[in-house]
């Protein structure tokens, strides 16, 4: 199979499965009206996606080394497809409150298994550039999700917003399901190979640098998002709305680094593209901490979008190669050490507002992501030393 044809069997799952994943934070009050429920209780449902998508990583990425990545992944998504089919007929919040937890998990199979998909398939050469091609539809799920949910919801109500996402789901797991119909049978899964594995891959310093990388990038980047839209509301820039097409620039700075990267990798080198992320979010921090318009945040978010998949597609990238025969197993590593990041980030920003002040905390966010750059730049400029296959 070549690259192109792969990447656009995984990229309809990318989509499909982070649409999903961002169509209930626009509906919380859709839904909290509708199941006679707090919006408080329903903004919860975030929470209830997140966390097992994060812990079920340990576990999906070993499953998926042992028994094949497409046979785990055409499970996962089958898993979705139930999970999103039964949410569209959920007759309380508590029954959602289950599926959703069960649609984390299955969804924790789509896009780290994909991202290991293209390591095995994709040579290091061409690597970073597949990738971020994929990272396309997967940001473009996110948008979509994140800008239109809220719309749909207004015209076809919640559960055709579900409905919505059960088709997609069900067209991208007839995607993978005839894409990979010749893929070969996986082995059988071992617990202890699972956990000698894990032991060779933390024993590796490269990976343990991208793995503690990203989450302090986790930490820094996403730490300000919830907090977005009381910021601009507090300060007179707008509302809701306002704050969505704000965050909104952060996934197009997303697509101007797809369009870019080629360009980076040809005249700029890894060293450069991480020290030019590093460099690009912390003047987006800076720049939160002192802007008060939603149009001034849009502009600043885009360069953090920028300046985040600078740093990031260079870290999967990277770490698809510090354990060519486990990769699931080192992807899954990477994806659970981001989301941790990002949910205690999260806290620790609430934590600076409530102490330091925005622009005292949004400063400290851009130092560190400035040192995570420019530390990058120094230690990943050094080819990786060849593991066994």
């Amino acid at each position: 199979m070549s690259s192109r044809n792969l990447i656009l069997i995984l990229a309809v799952s990318g989509f499909a499965s982070t649409f999903s994943a961002r169509a209930v934070e626009p509906m919380v009050g859709v839904i909290a009206r509708d199941l006679n429920s707090t919006t408080q209780t329903i903004a919860l449902l975030s929470a209830a996606f997140a966390l097992p998508y994060a812990f079920i990583q340990p576990i999906l990425g070993p499953v998926g080394d042992a028994l094949g990545k497409e046979r785990v992944m055409k499970v996962a998504l089958a898993l979705l497809f139930l999970a999103l089919a039964g949410s569209f007929f959920a007759p309380n919040a508590e029954t959602l409150f289950g599926l959703r937890i069960l649609a984390g998990a299955a969804a924790g199979g789509a896009v780290p298994l994909s991202i290991a998909l293209i390591g095995d398939r994709v040579e290091m050469a061409q690597r970073q550039v597949a990738l971020s091609r994929y990272l396309v539809a997967v940001i473009v799920g996110q948008l979509a999700g994140s800008a239109l949910a809220g719309l749909l919801a207004e015209w076809i109500g919640w559960r055709g917003v579900f409905g919505l996402s059960t088709l997609m789901m069900a067209c991208a797991l007839a995607a993978t399901a005839i894409g990979f119909r010749g893929a070969l049978p996986g082995g059988r899964f071992d617990p202890h190979a699972a956990i000698l594995r894990y032991r060779d891959i933390l024993s590796n310093p490269r990976a343990l640098f991208l793995f503690g990388s990203v989450f302090v990038e986790a930490i820094a980047v996403f730490a300000v998002f919830p907090y977005v839209a009381p910021l601009l509301e507090e300060r007179g820039g707008g509302g809701a709305t306002e704050a969505g097409f704000a965050i909104g620039g952060f996934a197009i700075g997303g697509l101007v680094y797809s369009a870019l990267v080629s360009w980076m990798l040809k005249h700029l080198g890894i060293s450069r593209i991480l020290l030019g992320g590093g460099l690009f979010a912390a003047a987006a921090l800076v720049a939160l901490g002192f802007v008060g318009d939603w149009k001034f945040y849009f502009v600043a978010l885009l360069l953090m979008g920028l300046g985040f998949y600078m740093l990031h597609n260079t870290f999967q990238a990277q770490v698809t190669e510090v354990a060519p025969g486990a990769r699931a197993s080192a992807v899954a590593l990477h994806a659970f050490s981001f989301f941790c990041g990002q949910a205690l980030g999260v806290v620790l920003m609430g934590f600076g507002l409530r102490h330091i002040g925005l622009t005292a905390s949004t400063l400290t966010a851009a130092l560190i992501i400035l040192v995570v750059g420019l530390t990058a730049s120094l230690v990943l400029r050094r080819p990786a030393p060849q593991r066994a296959r």
